[in-house]
């Protein structure tokens, strides 16, 4: 049981190591809570502080949730009750760490790469699976958040096949941390003012398509 516990608060500190925050401090003198959205995840480090700091960000991340699951690998497995702990159970308390950070006053990122980071640890060629539909999702929707959301509920429903009930309830857990983590996003999407990368589909609909300002509705209905 100590070991469990040891691993746990392992776990959740690796996850709670706010590197964009740091990042941006440390070599660009911008606190990310305070530039774009708001955010210090990898999403945001891209859009503020350019490719290689948010490249930076997302390995980063995605190596600190693998490490925090492979902890019962790394030092063997505490058993409880007969049971070998999984690891992916470990890597829950990751993801809480990067959401509620105690190096950021319990706020923190929205999970997504270290969640990819957890899957990474556990299941590497699952994790080039969901990367792949994750990667597809940004370019057709030209919006992380849309393909956050989708890629995780898409990775839940996929996680059945591999007949694995500690992933299929961690993969739903996550999306309800990820779904719960987008709330302003959703917002923004229901009003069509959500941010998109300068790539995509539907970047490229939206530019040929271009919505027209509410006032000229108005003025038309007159």
């Amino acid at each position: 049981m100590l070991k469990l516990l040891i691993m746990l608060l392992v776990a959740y500190l690796l996850g709670a190591i706010p590197t964009g925050m740091w990042l941006g401090k440390l070599f660009f003198k911008t606190d990310l809570r305070k530039a774009g959205s708001g955010n210090i995840g990898t999403t945001n480090t891209f859009r503020v502080l350019g490719k290689t700091a948010g490249t930076i960000v997302l390995v980063t991340d995605i190596v600190k949730g693998a490490l925090a699951t492979l902890q019962p690998v790394i030092f063997g497995a505490p058993v409880i009750h007969g049971w070998a702990v999984n690891g992916l159970l470990i890597g829950l308390a990751a993801i809480l760490g990067n959401m509620f950070s105690i190096f950021d006053g319990f706020k923190g990122g929205k999970a997504v790469a270290t969640s990819a980071g957890i899957l990474a640890g556990y299941n590497f060629p699952f994790f080039i699976i969901s990367a792949i539909i994750f990667a597809s999702l940004v370019y057709l929707s030209s919006m992380v958040s849309v393909a956050s959301m989708a890629a995780t509920t898409i990775v839940t429903f996929l996680s059945l096949i591999y007949q694995d009930g500690y992933l299929t309830t961690v993969a739903f857990v996550v999306t309800l941390f990820v779904f719960y983590r987008h709330r302003a996003n959703l917002e923004r999407i229901q009003h069509g003012t959500e941010s998109m990368v300068p790539f995509g589909l539907y970047r490229k609909y939206r530019q040929s398509h271009p919505v027209k300002p509410k006032d000229d509705d108005d003025a038309s209905n007159k």
